[in-house]
């Protein structure tokens, strides 16, 4: 008799509401395991967060690496507050160090209208929304290469590099061919400048071009990223699968979920593709899943915090891992309740957060999948 499918998550609440939403976006995960006959062991971690900073003066142990790579993936709930540490001090310290060490080289958002969200969008007529924005992770603009000369003086200057390697730029761009290939539209949408900057944006488009060839099955478009961005605001419904560099595609998957409603509802994956724990001759580098909403200090505290983003990059998570049954119930029971509460029915705007212009609390909506997740069919 086989043992049953077991998985270790390392699980890191981080700063702000991060603490909060993470307790009942963990219950939908048990809740889920149970319903689908896997096991779920939760390594629970305070650092990564302003408040173990602020006690040890370092946002991270000494073998935080190796403690994260004893787990098969990383649940991260958000980190920052700029009232006691710099951000530049938290966010390298942690996420940004999660995303290099472990070459965490793609960022993957969905941009999903869900029922019962509405767009703030005007004249969408009904159509709907559902694409993937796909973003370098560790290289591009953010290299964090250059320095600063003739500081406090007139002549004091600041360069910063952008970097972009032919390893980068074609694995994520290849990541995206793959995921466009797999979706019904096979569609792929590449965000460029070579209109206004000359080196970097030139060669992302030549190697599109060339790695278009593998994909003949793909239509492939391209757009500057001024006029793409209106056009996320414009005819959303348009898009499939969205591929950017690092600057690009940070601009693009906040602009995303914004446009399907609130970004309170919005996970995140930060991924390693080709690392894999079973195989003996190469490190293993566990990918980390996140909502995008942050740590929000103006609401911490409250028991406000909409849940729903911490919850559905569980849900990544667990599609991430193989488990896509599991993953599937997750994601129609975020459906469901949201559509449900607004028509009125299963509590209504009483379980909705505030952000969905409800009256409802962090636990009550969390509670609500989580349950739904348990009656899974």
């Amino acid at each position: 008799m086989s043992s049953p499918r077991s998985y270790t998550i390392a699980v890191i609440p981080g700063d702000g509401i991060g603490l909060e939403v993470m307790p009942p976006a963990l219950r939908c995960l048990e809740a889920a395991a149970t319903r689908f006959g896997f096991k779920l062991e939760f390594r629970s971690f305070p650092w990564a967060s302003c408040t173990y900073y602020l006690k040890h003066g370092t946002m991270l142990p000494s073998d935080w690496k190796e403690l994260l790579q004893a787990c098969d993936a990383i649940y991260f709930g958000a980190v920052g507050d700029p009232a006691t540490v710099p951000d530049h001090i938290s966010l390298w310290g942690s996420i940004l160090a999660f995303r290099r060490e472990f070459d965490q080289y793609i960022n993957l958002r969905p941009c999903r209208l869900i029922p019962g969200v509405t767009s703030p969008l005007a004249n969408r007529a009904g159509k709907p929304i559902d694409f993937f924005t796909v973003r370098e992770n560790t290289e591009g603009e953010y290299s964090s290469i250059g320095g600063m000369i003739f500081e406090g003086t007139e002549r004091e200057t600041v360069i910063q590099n952008t970097v972009f390697t032919r390893v980068g730029v074609d694995r994520v761009i290849r990541y995206a061919f793959e995921l466009a290939r797999s979706r019904p539209a096979k569609k792929l949408t590449s965000a460029t400048k070579s209109n206004g900057i000359s080196i970097t944006m030139p060669y992302w488009d030549q190697r599109v071009e060339e790695i278009a060839k593998e994909y003949p099955d793909v239509q492939v478009e391209k757009y500057h990223i001024d006029i793409l961005c209106a056009h996320f605001v414009q005819r959303p419904h348009t898009f499939d699968v969205v591929v950017g560099s690092n600057l690009f595609g940070d601009i693009l998957s906040d602009l995303g979920p914004a446009c399907t409603g609130t970004i309170g509802i919005a996970p995140s994956a930060n991924l390693n593709p080709s690392s894999r724990r079973e195989d003996p001759n190469t490190p293993w580098f566990p990918s980390l899943f996140e909502p995008v909403h942050g740590s929000a200090p103006d609401i911490a505290g409250q028991g406000i915090a909409n849940p729903v983003g911490m919850i559905w990059a569980g849900q990544m998570m667990l599609e991430h891992l193989g488990e896509k049954n599991a993953a599937d119930a997750m994601m129609r029971a975020i459906e469901t309740v949201l559509g449900r509460a607004k028509d009125g029915a299963g509590g209504g705007l009483n379980i909705l957060t505030p952000d969905m212009q409800g009256k409802g609390t962090t636990e009550e909506l969390g509670s609500a999948i989580e349950q739904e997740i348990a009656r899974a069919a």
